[in-house]
């Protein structure tokens, strides 16, 4: 059997101006070793996100994935896939034609649809395919948007506050399931989380970026044994408690 390709890793040195504030970040993502963007608000972490998908500009500093730099292209030429915080589903079409989206762009509908298909398999949403994004619980929208993203076939993918938007009932089971689907899908990821418990469920490393700088990347346990910030320390004593 013929080995799968590896994917490429990513690199990341951006400079984003958010105002008269500037935000400044650097790191390194290998793939299959997801890395999770820790902070309190407004310390730019989704800027940060943004900046690596091309949805807003840099000022200076550079985005490459493997050897091709992509910081000059525009977000569809850049095989970077993005789940929101709040999913951003197109609200008039259907799961199914939400997840063929990305397929529709190169070849025509019926095509787009039969590239669906093994995505809605796959996320179990083949029941739900004729539905609304309205029709949908917080979960399964959570699906749709990852399918949609993976659907796109990239090679980056970025992760943006994905269990904020769903209940707490149904935040430890949907995190062991994105955790799940992050490791299938093997390449360069990036989360951007307020909590620690998904950070350890969903990333082998944590960046903390505190008011537009990093400042302390290692393991949770490294953070815990050595917090280099009040802020960390704070936020690990809280989620031990």
């Amino acid at each position: 059997m013929t080995r799968p390709a590896r994917r490429p890793a990513l690199h990341a040195d951006v400079t984003v101006a958010r105002g008269t504030a500037r935000i400044a970040a650097a790191f390194d993502v290998e793939p299959g070793h997801p890395l999770a963007v820790i902070g309190p608000n407004g310390a730019g972490k989704s800027s940060v996100l943004a900046a690596i998908a091309g949805l807003v500009p840099i000022e200076s500093g550079l985005v490459s994935i493997g050897d091709r730099a992509v910081g000059d292209l525009p977000p569809e030429r850049r095989r970077i896939g993005v789940v929101f915080q709040d999913y951003v589903l197109f609200p008039h079409l259907t799961v199914r034609d939400n997840v063929a989206f990305a397929a529709r762009m190169r070849g025509s509908r019926s095509a787009a649809r039969d590239a669906a298909r093994p995505w809605l398999d796959r996320y179990g949403l083949a029941p739900l395919a004729d539905r609304l994004p309205a029709e949908l619980s917080g979960g399964q929208a959570q699906r749709v948007a990852l399918a949609r993203a993976l659907a796109a076939e990239p090679e980056v993918l970025l992760l943006d506050e994905p269990m904020s938007a769903l209940d707490v009932e149904v935040r430890a089971e949907m995190r062991a399931e994105l955790a799940t689907h992050v490791r299938e899908f093997g390449g360069a990821t990036v989360l951007v989380t307020h909590s620690p418990a998904d950070a350890a469920a969903l990333a082998d490393s944590v960046l903390v970026l505190e008011a537009g700088r990093v400042t302390q990347r290692g393991t949770l346990d490294e953070l815990r044994a050595t917090p280099a910030t009040p802020y960390v320390e704070r936020m690990l004593a809280a989620s031990a408690e």
